[in-house]
């Protein structure tokens, strides 16, 4: 691979990169792990439980 190839390459990628980060992020929720899920799910039911009494 020639040099003036070699730094083409580089400078492209370097590219990618930066408008991969400017490009708007998807509309996937994060990831919450099960768990948290399952720490979110507890503390809700008990929320639920105390308003009642």
């Amino acid at each position: 691979m020639n040099r003036r190839k070699k730094i083409k390459q580089l400078l492209e990628a370097h590219a990618r990169k930066a408008n991969a980060k400017l490009a708007p992020k998807s509309n996937k929720p994060k990831y919450i792990s099960k768990a948290d899920r399952a720490k979110l799910a507890a503390e809700a039911a008990q929320e639920s439980v105390t308003p009642a009494e």
